[in-house]
């Protein structure tokens, strides 16, 4: 894991860490643990119930004893212990079912979590192509600095030999004081591009990042996918967070029906007990004593054991109404599903479209980037010999200055659209803990 005082970052690294410091990811963390420990309770269900009991009571005035039930009138106490324990055999299900729903909960949890996660990993990847776009913008900017500047020095000479006339001199100062604004515009962009990635990726006690992977770079390594529609959605689709969550989630729907329709079914339960106790009306008949406690404790234990059946006859209607909503639920389910996989179809396509735009942009931005900068070229050899205005010069400039944009502008557009389509073709865009 790099540290926040590294000199530079690379995407990989930027995703890493504000996976590890998202705090909105911590709390799906929480949800996902809640989720399984509901999960494991649903199994420990299973078990048997076991519990004990114990209570000492004093009775005053006329009472019944109860260690023979005759009549008495004179004050005494007594001490009793139990313990039982009860299985359910048969509940419609009832628990079975309800041990795949959480099962089913839980998966649906993790994947939640970790769609969270690609959500966040687009988030940081977009803010970190902003940041290498308007870095590209910087450096267009100072380009054209540059050759302002080396017009000015060159339209200052002319002017001290009498060659230009003053006023030359002054479109030259304006055009070199724009592409200073220019400069400052683009670097206070760049400034606040690395602030979203900074937030992003909850970095603290920075105000600024440096990234590792320059722009040539980002050209050169640039993802492949099949951009046939049906065949990245069958791809994205069967591997997609959200929507395995949305199965899962009707696949959990169906076993609520079934926990519900569990209520109209007789349920059949087993239960064991032993109880003694201590009573001071016990005495001896020979000793005309209280019988001591262990003796007591012995012989006054009794044990249980019994079968119950529970029979649900008339609950209002209620278990029948509790099938219908749980059926609305599950149809419900259903329904969110078919729409994310409509949404994901729609993005998918919307993607490939505008890949195959994009590319044929490129290769149109990259010609007229290319014409504009001989265009340009000739432009500033015809104004050293005078043969165009210092106007029109300027057009020329900013005509060239435009198309570079321009194409920096698609070239990284492609490269985030590229890097989306080989996502939700499975191949391995982000690397996630």
């Amino acid at each position: 894991m790099p540290s926040m005082a590294q000199e530079n970052w690379s995407l990989d690294e930027c995703i890493a860490y504000a996976i590890t410091h998202n705090l909105e990811l911590n709390s799906l963390a929480y949800n996902v643990a809640s989720s399984k420990e509901t999960h494991k309770q649903s199994i420990r269900n299973l078990l048997p119930g076991i519990s004990g009991s114990t209570g000492y009571n004093i009775r005053y005035g006329r009472s019944v004893d109860p260690n023979n039930n005759d009549i008495v009138n004179t004050d005494f106490f007594s001490n009793s212990y139990s313990i039982g324990s009860s299985i359910d055999l048969f509940s419609g299900f009832q628990k079975l079912n309800s041990i795949k729903a959480s099962r089913y909960i839980y998966k649906a949890v993790q994947e939640d979590a970790l769609q969270q996660k690609y959500l966040l990993a687009f988030r940081v990847m977009s803010a970190f192509y902003d940041i290498r776009f308007y870095e590209g913008l910087v450096v267009i900017a100072k380009e054209q600095l540059t050759i302002s500047d080396t017009n000015y020095v060159f339209v200052k000479k002319q002017l001290e030999l009498g060659l230009k006339a003053r006023a030359d001199l002054y479109d030259a100062e304006a055009v070199l004081l724009t592409d200073k604004l220019a400069i400052t515009q683009a670097e206070n962009q760049l400034a606040a591009a690395k602030l979203v990635l900074i937030q992003a990726m909850n970095l603290e006690n920075v105000t600024t990042i440096e990234l590792r992977t320059s722009l040539a770079e980002i050209e050169k390594n640039k993802a492949t996918a099949a951009t046939v529609t049906d065949s990245v959605y069958a791809t994205a689709q069967a591997f997609l967070p959200s929507i395995k969550s949305s199965k899962l989630r009707v696949e959990a729907a169906k076993k609520e029906v079934a926990i519900a329709r569990g209520d109209l079914y007789p349920s059949i339960s087993l239960s064991a007990g032993y109880g003694t106790g201590y009573y001071e009306t016990s005495i001896d008949d020979i000793t005309q004593e209280i019988i001591a406690f262990k003796d007591q404790i012995r012989d006054n234990g009794s044990s249980s054991i019994g079968l119950s059946m529970s029979i649900p006859i008339s609950n209002r209607w209620s278990g029948r109404s509790q099938i219908k909503q749980r059926k609305i639920a599950l149809a419900q389910a259903d329904n969110d599903l078919k729409v994310q996989e409509q949404e994901l179809f729609k993005l998918i396509q919307q993607l490939i479209q505008e890949k195959n735009a994009l590319e044929i942009e490129y290769q149109q931005s990259l010609k007229k980037m290319e014409a504009q900068e001989l265009s340009f070229s000739i432009a500033q050899k015809k104004y050293e010999k005078e043969m165009i205005s210092a106007l029109e010069l300027y057009q020329a400039k900013v005509l060239y200055t435009t198309a570079k944009n321009e194409n920096l502008q698609v070239k990284i557009s492609l490269k985030v659209n590229e890097s989306t389509v080989a996502f939700y073709n499975g191949l391995p865009v982000f690397k996630l803990n």
